[in-house]
């Protein structure tokens, strides 16, 4: 049984971290607002340009289409390039968790169709947790990348360098892997496909390309230019929305860890003032019991 001492220095051990956790927690709502925003801001212009891109792969002449699916020219073996969207810091649940599982899920999907795998970072997190794991394969790790914004000049040169990748037949695929965020207390790890750049054959999409129009210049010359502007735009938002979902889920955390001192402040009080009460009631007896037999 701990000493009343022990359990003072506990419950003031509990009450410190009860006050960094509610600061970590004010400050990550404080950034929320602000990455939530921003991320919000973006999402209509990527969708636009990703269906502007959509639209116009229909009708390209996909011999003289540089940015579509072709064979590698070194090997037969695909290589599947993955840029991994994580965090620099913890304390912030299960977020990096659900990019590392969702990451190993991927892996075991493109391994079994025999395709081998690359490996960008951003983000330190999930490159510690699966350096081992990738090993030789990793390209590149960015650390550091949103202090104190996201800049579009990070997203632009990650672009460059999957375009060198890519057009040097190094790479036949390019998927992005990042967390949506919903709500403080709602994200979902996603991938999507940068390159290379095919028709999505869907009601919707034929929908909204039913509309004719011609082009001035080509559409082949247009998508030229559009599509590494629509990667570096999906990077960026990619990367705006990870942060986003960081900060929710630090939010949240913090708030629970907030509140399970709280939970752990009354059970040790009470523990502590029984324990007292026991020793007070056992020193009386004991003075009762000498003073009788005296």
């Amino acid at each position: 049984m701990p000493s009343l001492k022990d359990l003072r220095n506990r419950i003031s051990s509990v009450k410190s971290t009860k006050k960094i956790t509610s600061a970590m927690k004010m400050v990550a709502a404080a950034k929320l607002k602000r990455a939530q925003e921003n991320a919000e801001r973006t999402r209509p212009y990527a969708e636009k340009m990703k269906e502007i891109v959509l639209s116009l792969t229909g009708k390209v002449n996909k011999s003289n289409f540089k940015f579509g699916q072709k064979p590698n020219a070194n090997n037969d073996k695909k290589i599947v390039l993955l840029v991994i969207c994580s965090s620099d810091r913890g304390l912030c649940g299960g977020f990096n968790g659900s990019i590392i599982k969702y990451t190993k899920k991927i892996v075991s999907e493109v391994s079994e169709k025999g395709k081998g795998l690359k490996y960008i970072f951003v983000g330190k997190k999930a490159y510690l947790s699966l350096k081992r794991f990738c090993g030789d394969s990793i390209l590149e790790q960015i650390q550091d990348f949103a202090n104190p914004t996201i800049k579009f000049e990070l997203a632009g040169d990650v672009r460059d360098k999957i375009l060198k990748l890519f057009m040097n037949n190094e790479i036949s695929e390019c998927h992005l892997i990042y967390t949506e965020f919903k709500s403080a207390i709602s994200q979902t790890v996603k991938s999507q496909k940068l390159l290379p750049v095919e028709e999505e054959e869907s009601d919707d999409q034929q929908n909204k390309s039913s509309s004719t129009y011609e082009y001035e210049p080509s559409e082949e010359e247009l998508l030229d230019q559009i599509i590494p502007k629509n990667i570096a735009i999906q990077i960026h938002s990619g990367l705006l929305e990870n942060l986003a979902s960081e900060q929710g889920s630090r939010m949240t955390a913090m708030d629970n860890a907030t509140r399970n001192a709280d939970d752990m402040i009354d059970n040790l009080t009470l523990f502590y003032n029984r324990s007292r009460q026991a020793l007070i009631t056992k020193e009386l007896i004991e003075i009762i019991s000498g003073a009788e037999a005296v």
